[in-house]
């Protein structure tokens, strides 16, 4: 983790250094804590059809589609997970009485991935995700720090093997080494975590992914084994699947927010949201090869000028220069 963060892999999420090993010495996060129960979640929406990796890959190749990362379809997986952890907590409590405790879910500074390998989850993959036999990698993770000893489980072995296909379907190439992620080429990074300007070198590797990116997992051959969500939870929320990035562009602030309501998208906030949007138009535009298509978009991005930030403006002008 060290060596990670002194390579300045962790771009501008400061978090990560800021609390130190704290993140990997979980009795300093939470004094008291003896011993951590790691726990998953399955997240592929219920109506998932067979070959879904096939499909989303497909998605990729339609421009003028915009494409959101599969996991932030439905409602925000933070409070879903924190709330079932919680529960399984007080039903731990009513068997064997009142326990000190803490849940989290990517919530804090918690080496969750590391946790739940140690633990059996799984093993980490060449993209750094946590796998499962049974499952792929298409879960989330959470945790429940305890004041209580309980019997350690035992880790599981690797099974990438010779397997670099998530290393050779990255965009950016942001696997930089298998185990190894340079977060600042990561488009989920630079879609969700990255405040500022994206780089320009970058730019048209993006696509139209406008909110995360899930190529590493899609071509993972694990992640035949990925199992649909039993929660209506994860379900994709009308007009985020499939939709047209001219009718996510016109979106006010208003809109925005309605739509976002209880998602994991909300968090970014409307200029990240428009600035990813105008990075995929203009990627849009050099793909096309249809000169009404280009019209409208054109005139989309020169409306969303007026008035625009000093950031959103910097993409607009590009997306316009494409």
């Amino acid at each position: 983790m060290l060596a990670w963060l002194e390579r300045g892999f962790h771009g501008d999420m400061a978090y990560m250094a800021a609390h130190g090993l704290k993140r990997a010495r979980p009795a300093e996060l939470v004094p008291g804590t003896v011993s951590v129960i790691t726990a998953r979640m399955d997240y592929l929406p219920r109506a998932t059809a067979a070959g879904w990796a096939a499909h989303e890959l497909a998605r990729l190749q339609r421009s003028g589609e915009a494409v959101v990362s599969i996991y932030a379809r439905g409602r925000d997986y933070h409070k879903v997970l924190r709330r079932r952890l919680q529960q399984l907590t007080e039903r731990i409590e009513r068997e064997i009485g009142p326990l000190g405790h803490r849940v989290f879910t990517d919530s804090a500074p918690v080496l969750e991935a590391e946790l739940a390998s140690r633990s059996g989850q799984g093993w980490r993959g060449k993209h750094t995700l946590v796998l499962n036999r049974e499952a792929g990698s298409m879960f989330f993770l959470g945790e429940i720090y305890l004041d209580l000893a309980l019997p350690a489980s035992a880790p599981v072995s690797a099974h990438c093997g010779r397997c670099r296909s998530c290393i050779d379907i990255c965009p950016t190439q942001a696997i930089v080494a298998p185990y190894q992620l340079d977060a600042r080429r990561c488009i989920s990074y630079l879609t969700i975590e990255h405040a500022g300007a994206i780089p320009l070198e970058l730019r048209a590797l993006i696509g139209n992914r406008i909110y995360g990116c899930d190529d590493c997992q899609l071509v993972c051959p694990w992640n035949k084994f990925a199992q649909r969500s039993a929660l209506a939870d994860f379900d994709e929320r009308a007009g985020l699947s499939g939709q047209q990035l001219l009718t996510l562009f016109a979106w006010s602030e208003a809109d925005f927010l309605r739509h976002t309501q209880g998602s994991p998208i909300r968090r970014i906030g409307h200029e990240r949201w428009l600035r990813n949007i105008a990075v995929a138009l203009g990627n849009a535009l050099r793909a096309s090869a249809d000169g009404g298509a280009d019209s409208a978009t054109r005139e989309a991005l020169t409306l969303r000028l007026q008035g625009a930030s000093e950031l959103l403006r910097e993409h607009l002008l590009w997306a316009l220069a494409q």
